[in-house]
Parts: C-alpha cells; sequence; structure tokens
C-alpha cells in the first residue's frame, strides 16, 4: 500500500473530489446540529433550544450566525459566542470562517424557547 506524501513547501494541496467538498447547505446543517452542543451554563440546556439562535446561513463563503443572550447583562456574553463559532468550526473541519453576531432586537423571551424547553425549565407549553 502505497502512502500519499504531503505536498512540498510551496506547491498547492492536490484538490478534493466532488463527493468530498463541504457544500454551503451541508455547512449549514452541521453548523445547526452543533449548536444543538453549546450549553447556556445558567440554564443547563442548548442554544438552539432556548431560542437563542436567531439565524444561521452561508454568506459569501462564510457561516454567518446570529444569536442573542437572556439579557443584555450576561454573564456569559463573551464565552458563549467564541464556544458557538469554535464549536461549528469544529463541525465543518475549518473549511468555512465562521461570524457568530449577538444581536438584541428582538429581546429574548421565555417564548422563544421549543416547547421541550420550556416544560423542562417550569414554562406552561405554548
Amino acid at each position: 500500500m502505497s502512502q500519499a506524501t504531503p505536498p512540498e513547501q510551496g506547491m498547492p494541496a492536490p484538490a478534493l473530489p466532488d463527493w468530498l467538498k463541504l457544500r454551503p447547505g451541508d455547512a449549514v446543517d452541521m453548523a445547526w446540529e452543533a449548536l444543538r452542543s453549546v450549553y447556556d451554563p445558567e440554564l443547563y440546556m442548548d442554544v438552539v433550544s432556548l431560542g437563542l439562535v436567531y439565524s444561521l446561513r452561508e454568506e459569501e463563503g462564510s457561516l454567518v450566525v446570529e444569536m442573542t443572550m437572556t439579557t443584555p447583562g450576561c454573564p456569559v456574553s463573551d464565552s458563549l459566542p467564541e464556544i458557538a463559532r469554535r464549536t461549528i468550526e469544529d463541525a465543518v473541519g475549518g473549511v468555512m470562517p465562521v461570524d457568530v453576531r449577538i444581536v438584541w432586537d428582538p429581546p429574548w423571551s421565555p417564548a422563544m424557547m421549543d416547547d421541550e424547553a420550556a416544560q423542562a425549565l417550569g414554562f406552561r407549553p405554548r
């Protein structure tokens, strides 16, 4: 069995076959799934179920996430977006840049949680 050798320094890496290339739609799906493993450390629920992720899309070759925090003074407002960014980068193999943007409009409310998260936190189902 022959062993693949890395390209010489300064030489471009060989192109991936089409079936191995990550397509934008795949990356978006993978990113959504990855965000389900990012937990708010105070509520012990994932950011998707909590309704903190408002938008996730491919934009000009990057993955753009618009998310919010439960309150403007949230103690994890610096770390949680960074965790989300790294988690997505890991999920897509680092092949696309990830831009996580914190937005405050609309303000988050418990009504944005999915039914299971709301029920787990003691809110009545919608």
